[in-house]
């Protein structure tokens, strides 16, 4: 099971909206057993298929941790999940996200829902969630439909962020191509001399 590259705000692929799978078949579960060790690596308690180049609508996610500091691993994984209820009752959370690491935005999301899902097993099932699993099952299914928790706060805030990211994109670009350069140079130099 290999550690996957997790996408970084503002790489267009975090935009896709992913496609539903048609069964979760090997392939898919392999996809989940390989998101679930990108997520514990990274540490995070949510990932979605779109944050690491999949563009698939698989889930995979553990809460227990942040509930319980004295509970184990408790991962769960969903294809093609869809909200089929949501209270109007609201719940607020300081969010952060894989890939926009280092920023945490409070977030209002509805505090109860009810997810419509295919299990590991390619069966068809229904959670019902709050707290905190509430909360992280509609952030990973925004990001199965190009949304990121940044678009639920203010675009002044939304804006610095994007823009933060896009100039580190940037200069990683511009370190990237002058690290190549030199390396290129020393080639070079190698064969003159």
């Amino acid at each position: 099971m290999p550690l996957r590259p997790i996408l970084i705000l503002p790489d267009k692929r975090l935009r896709e909206k992913a496609a539903p799978v048609t069964a979760v078949d090997d392939e898919i579960r392999a996809l989940m057993d390989d998101m679930l060790e990108t997520m514990y690596a990274a540490p995070g308690i949510g990932l979605a298929a779109t944050q690491i180049g999949e563009i698939k609508r698989v889930l995979v996610l553990d809460v227990a941790k942040r509930q319980d500091e004295d509970a184990s691993a408790n991962p769960l994984v969903f294809a093609n999940p869809e909200i089929l209820w949501a209270s109007e009752e609201l719940s607020t959370y300081n969010e952060g996200c894989l890939s926009i690491p280092e920023i945490y935005e409070e977030v209002e999301r509805p505090a109860r829902i009810r997810v419509g899902y295919l299990d590991r097993d390619n069966k068809r099932q229904e959670i019902e969630a709050e707290g905190i699993l509430a909360t992280c099952l509609q952030h990973e299914i925004d990001h199965l439909n190009g949304v990121l928790f940044i678009d639920h706060i203010s675009r002044l805030k939304r804006e610095m962020i994007s823009k933060k990211f896009s100039k580190a994109a940037k200069r990683g670009a511009a370190d990237a191509r002058h690290d190549n350069d030199d390396e290129a140079e020393t080639r070079q130099a190698g064969l003159e001399g």
